[in-house]
């Protein structure tokens, strides 16, 4: 995928450097400004893919530079240069929606490989779009897979509330298709041919989900160049799907119950209150009541939401669907990768029936994935989705010399070998993922990606 990239930075050199690394690699368009105040006039001229800016410059810096662009290019991905490079400075980069951040002296293969990173994003996010708009004009969309007695009670449940306006909760662990069982309900209601918005709560930072969900008023807060509609009022007429509930915090959590309850809201700065017509569908893999029990979620919130609740059984409750999900997956992934597997083996069936399978649909979906990636036959064998992994050590194996040394450096050494094997098991797992190796790990990605540099670990190599 070739793409259009503005490089700026007040060095020159630097620009020239930059743009000569990038042209002689690869075939995107590279185009580079010096003064960072004539950048808002490029951003209205001409669509750009990524933005690479620096952070320091004399009359505009980095950070107003994302923010520039998020107004006017939305969909731009920024990446952000910085010979200061500490954990604030990406922290707060990221947080206002910096895509990576490329510390100064960089190796050329750095800035190539986080090209290539950003790319493969905006692919990802333009696919998921022209499908979402694909499944809005399917009528009657349930996209809920499988036909043991607990899915069918799930779905004889969707087909009864969908054309309610009742507020439903979706409950159920990790990757047992939550988002899908909303979409079921929005599809099958009379607000199908409305928007359709999902919202991660865990995702989206405390500090500008406010903003996010109920939009702003310039000159509101640093960084608000003008007047901003809010996924609220994107969702109006039709459904708000508010993923991960239990993670929203207390504050967001009262004005979400004014929503609620009096279908009103304000946008950050704002004095006038607005109307939004909205179905709620919330989902959560949390106890919500162990959360009210130990103060973290409001018990009249939760009453609020609770008015029809929709548990999704895990997989391994309902091991009679794995056959027709496997084919299902197994179809899709024929497409992607453009091959054509007829089947998969009783064999390797029953193996996939007799796992437990902790992360659920999702974790059999990879499964699948990876044996049609490794099939060389026409028909996946226990061999493709289940290889044989070297068994692990339950402790590292250390040198008889360690325990000479004092207890500091010795310490230190440990410390260094388990980050550098935990690491690479990690990313091996997750195919080289960052943010999904985060998310296992449960990590901070920005403090993952410190151990993998702290270590030398490329994890292109997992990929």
């Amino acid at each position: 995928m070739d793409g259009r990239i503005l490089i700026v930075d007040d060095e020159k050199d630097m620009l020239v450097l930059l743009k000569r690394i990038i042209e002689e690699k690869t075939n995107h368009i590279v185009e580079t400004e010096y003064d960072p105040l004539k950048v808002v006039e490029l951003l209205r001229k001409q669509q750009f893919d990524i933005i690479i800016t620096d952070l320091k410059m004399p009359k505009m810096d980095g950070i107003a530079i994302l923010d520039m662009v998020k107004n006017i290019q939305s969909s731009a991905i920024v990446v952000i240069m910085t010979a200061y490079a500490t954990i604030e400075t990406a922290v707060e980069a990221t947080r206002k929606g910096a895509f990576d951040y490329i510390s100064k002296p960089f190796r050329k293969e750095r800035i190539l490989i986080t090209i290539d990173k950003a790319m493969e994003w905006q692919k990802l996010t333009q696919e998921n779009i022209t499908l979402r708009n694909s499944l809005q004009q399917k009528k009657g969309f349930l996209p809920i897979i499988g036909s043991s007695p607990p899915i069918m009670s799930i779905i004889k449940m969707i087909d009864q509330v969908a054309k309610s306006t009742a507020t439903i909760l979706i409950s159920g662990e990790s990757g047992t298709g939550k988002e899908l069982a909303a979409r079921a309900v929005h599809y099958s209601s009379h607000r199908k041919d409305k928007p359709f918005i999902t919202v991660n709560c865990t995702a989206m930072p405390e500090q500008i989900i406010e903003s996010e969900l109920f939009g702003h008023i310039k000159g509101s807060f640093t960084g608000a160049w003008k007047d901003k509609r809010g996924i609220v009022e994107e969702a109006d007429q039709g459904t708000l799907f508010l993923d991960e509930i239990g993670d929203l915090n207390m504050a967001m959590q009262a004005k979400l119950l004014r929503l609620l309850q009096e279908g009103e809201y304000k946008p950050v700065g704002g004095l006038t209150t607005k109307q939004a017509d909205i179905r709620f569908v919330v989902a959560t893999n949390h106890d919500l009541k162990k959360l009210i029990e130990a103060k973290q979620f409001r018990e009249d919130l939760f009453y609020r939401l609770n008015v029809i609740n929709l548990h999704l059984p895990p997989l391994r409750e309902r091991k009679e669907d794995i056959p027709i999900l496997a084919h299902h997956f197994l179809k899709k992934f024929n497409s992607l990768n453009d091959k054509k597997i007829s089947g998969i083996e009783p064999e390797a069936i029953s193996a996939l029936m007799s796992k437990s399978w902790p992360g659920n649909i999702r974790e059999l979906e990879n499964c699948i994935e990876r044996g049609v990636i490794l099939c060389q036959s026409d028909t996946i064998k226990i061999s493709d989705i289940l290889p044989q992994e070297p068994v692990a050590h339950t402790s590292p194996v250390f040198d008889h010399n360690i325990y000479t040394l004092p207890f500091k450096e010795a310490k230190e050494i440990v410390i260094k070998a388990f980050h550098n094997k935990y690491i690479n098991w990690i990313l091996q797992q997750n195919k080289g993922n960052i943010s999904r190796a985060a998310e296992q790990a449960d990590l901070q990605r920005q403090y993952l990606h410190r151990l993998i540099k702290e270590e030398n670990i490329n994890a292109e190599i997992f990929k």
